[in-house]
C-alpha cells in the first residue's frame, strides 16, 4: 500500500500537470492583454500558487490521516481541479470573463471546502488559509484586466 501522502502529492501534480497543455497561441493571448498598474509581481505568482499547492495537499493529509474521508478528499480535488482549469480555460475560450468566473467559483468552493475541514483540524483550515487569501486577490486581478481590455 502506498502512503497517503505519495498518494495526494501524485494526484495533486497530475491534476495540475494537466493545467499545462496550453499552445502557443493561447500563451500569446494571454500575454497580450494589458495587466492593472499596481501589479508589479507578476514574476511571483507561481511562487504564490506553490505555496498554495503545497499547503492544500498538507490540508489534505491532515484530513484525510484523521478521517479517512472520500467526500472530503474529493472536495479537495474538485477544488484543485477549478483552480487548474483556470488558466487553459481561459486562454482556450480568450475569455477574460470566464477566468474571472472560474477565480469567483473557486473562491465560494474554497470557502465551503474550509467549512468541514475546520471542524476537523485547525491546522488543515489553517493550510487552506493561502488559498482564501490569494484567490481573491487573482480574481480581481483578472477582473481588472476585463475591465482593460474590453471585448476579450
Amino acid at each position: 500500500m502506498f502512503p497517503a501522502w505519495l498518494v495526494i502529492a501524485v494526484v495533486g501534480v497530475a491534476i495540475a500537470s494537466a493545467s499545462s497543455l496550453l499552445s502557443s497561441r493561447d500563451i500569446k493571448w494571454f500575454k497580450r492583454q494589458r495587466r492593472p498598474d499596481w501589479l508589479t509581481f507578476e514574476f511571483a505568482i507561481p511562487f504564490v500558487w506553490t505555496v498554495v499547492f503545497i499547503c492544500g495537499g498538507w490540508s489534505a493529509y491532515i484530513v484525510w490521516r484523521q478521517t479517512q474521508s472520500w467526500w472530503l478528499m474529493a472536495g479537495y480535488v474538485l477544488l484543485e481541479l477549478l483552480i487548474v482549469s483556470y488558466t487553459p480555460v481561459m486562454c482556450k475560450l480568450q475569455s477574460l470573463r470566464v477566468g474571472t468566473a472560474i477565480g469567483a467559483a473557486g473562491f465560494v468552493f474554497g470557502l465551503l471546502l474550509a467549512w468541514p475541514v475546520a471542524q476537523v483540524d485547525t491546522a488543515a483550515f489553517l493550510l487552506l488559509l493561502p488559498y482564501l487569501l490569494w484567490s481573491p486577490v487573482g480574481t480581481l486581478i483578472t477582473w481588472q484586466m476585463m475591465q482593460l481590455n474590453p471585448g476579450q
